[in-house]
């Protein structure tokens, strides 16, 4: 299903999901998006989702977001760090937070929600009477991010990838819109920004309900391997305020500006996936420049271990962006994905 198709679907139905601060307002406030849930334990109760809003007077409007996954720390720690920070007299215009998108997952340290499995980055339009991942992607599309100017979703790697510090849109064939794009990349400032051929995930993530209301946006991948460096985090928190200083909203002074890599990531021939379940040894690190069928690792059969190990291979030259975490295994987990060099 296309970002098109999904966009003219007609929603009617109210969220029931509710903050308890008015997001309008001038002035700071924190408070919850308070998402009903009736349990066991608790026959009326609501899933508490933090949220902030700081405003002060005209200027852009500004939506930021983490814990979109709930085990990729670098976003979440970063703008609990920004919400700490701010007053209302460092900004011009409104800046609305959700530092824990997907708070059950987030209180889970997982990437999906222990409440009904669902990958909040692969849930959007949502539902409104759907599970609760799809009622609060449902909100936050229809809800909460018409009439913001800019979107910003900070990702990881998380427990089973770890990545270059980046930052990432997807390829827009709106040139105005691409101009944008690529000051936020700028601005923001990752050791390595890479465009995507195609938004990931079939429209159903947070990029294309961005793309949907007419939000102009950028994510990140911030490091990942389920921890948090400074030199990661440095990266978020810098960029966090170069890009709010970008676009106008965050006033005074900012990190100095950094140097990016521009890259982009195309197909299949990108990525390397495990041909076998076993134990993955990588044969290169991040950062490295590797050739087209150079070895990629081995995965080694721990249940068979007179077995010879199956080597897996890179399918094109590149720089190694990405790589897997943990060596357990299965057939299809991605192992490493490229990017190639992008003249700008």
């Amino acid at each position: 299903m296309t970002d098109a198709t999904l966009k003219s679907t007609e929603f009617t139905a109210m969220s029931r999901l509710t903050p308890d601060i008015d997001l309008n307002a001038e002035g700071k406030a924190t408070g919850f998006v308070r998402v009903p849930h009736s349990v066991h334990r608790s026959a009326y109760g609501w899933i508490p989702i933090p949220i902030v809003r700081i405003k002060n007077g005209d200027g852009p409007n500004v939506l930021m977001q983490a814990g979109n996954h709930g085990d990729e720390w670098e976003g979440q720690i970063g703008l609990g760090n920004l919400i700490r920070s701010l007053s209302p007299k460092d900004i011009k215009g409104r800046l609305v937070i959700l530092p824990s998108a997907n708070f059950p997952a987030a209180l889970e340290g997982r990437r999906t929600s222990p409440i009904d499995e669902g990958n909040l980055n692969r849930s959007f339009p949502g539902d409104a009477e759907g599970t609760i991942t799809q009622q609060i992607a449902y909100w936050i599309e229809h809800a909460l991010l018409p009439g913001f100017d800019y979107a910003f979703d900070f990702h990881s790697g998380g427990s089973s990838l770890t990545y270059i510090p980046s930052a990432l849109a997807p390829r827009h064939q709106d040139a105005a819109r691409m101009e944008k794009v690529m000051g936020l990349l700028k601005a923001f400032g990752a050791p390595v920004s890479y465009i995507s051929a195609a938004p990931q995930g079939g429209g159903r993530t947070f990029t294309s309900a961005s793309y949907r209301q007419g939000v102009v946006g950028m994510g990140t991948e911030l490091g990942g391997g389920g921890l948090v460096t400074p030199g990661s985090l440095k990266v978020a928190e810098d960029g966090m305020r170069r890009v709010l200083a970008h676009v106008g909203l965050l006033q005074g002074p900012v990190p100095a500006p950094t140097k990016t890599r521009f890259t982009e990531i195309g197909g299949d021939d990108y990525y390397v996936y495990a041909t076998d379940g076993g134990l993955f040894e990588p044969l290169v690190e991040l950062g490295d420049e590797v050739k087209e069928g150079q070895p990629a690792g081995r995965i080694h059969f721990h249940h068979t271990p007179w077995r010879e190990p199956e080597i897996v291979h890179f399918k094109r030259a590149g720089l190694v962006l990405c790589k897997r975490v943990p060596a357990r295994c299965e057939r299809g987990d991605c192992l490493f994905h490229l990017a190639t060099d992008l003249a700008v």
